[in-house]
């Protein structure tokens, strides 16, 4: 799993990630908020009504979900089962609600949280994306207070001050976590 603040990289760092790793599959999360501009339902997320994430909430089919920013976002218990079961690794890029979740569910899952080089060169990224209004960059920028407290909890710490070192760092971490004896999976080997 990759966490870390709104603007530090995580999609972009999932996505190169994705490209040069083996066996390695992108989680595409559920959320009940709206699409942005050139977002594709089913690539970035698997839009959803609020009614029908709290069903699938309710019958328990997620594997994680947490409120960020006044949305709700999830994981799909059922399909990231079926792909563990292919022998495949499964990447999740989620906040750290949904990151100490998924631990608590799964003691194996492997935790990377990123971090910014500077709060500063935080806010800037957000600024940049010309995707948020000024008052959800504020929030933004609020709740990446509290995200940045949870880093210490998680397995890894990856700064993205540059973007191929961070990579290549997350990619390192994977290889790693592979090569671990005695490594079991949500529903694989060793789970109980």
């Amino acid at each position: 799993m990759i966490s870390g603040p709104s603007g530090v990289g995580k999609s972009t760092v999932g996505e190169l990630v994705l490209e040069r790793a083996d066996r390695l599959v992108r989680s595409v999360s559920l959320t009940t908020r709206a699409p942005r501009r050139g977002e594709v339902d089913g690539r970035e997320y698997r839009f959803i009504e609020r009614a029908g994430f709290e069903e699938l909430s309710a019958r328990g089919k997620l594997l994680e979900w947490a409120v960020v920013h006044g949305n709700l976002y999830g994981t799909d218990e059922e399909w990231v089962r079926q792909r563990l079961a292919e022998d495949l690794c499964v990447l999740l890029e989620i906040d750290v609600q949904g990151g100490g979740r998924v631990k608590r569910r799964c003691p194996d899952a492997v935790l990377v949280f990123l971090l910014p080089p500077a709060w500063d060169e935080l806010e800037r990224r957000l600024r940049r994306r010309e995707t948020d209004s000024k008052e959800e960059i504020a929030r933004r920028l609020d709740g990446a207070r509290s995200e940045l407290a949870a880093a210490p909890g998680y397995d890894y710490l990856v700064v993205n001050d540059d973007l191929e070192r961070c990579v290549g760092e997350v990619l390192a971490i994977v290889a790693s976590e592979r090569l671990k004896t005695g490594r079991a999976v949500l529903g694989g080997p060793g789970a109980d």
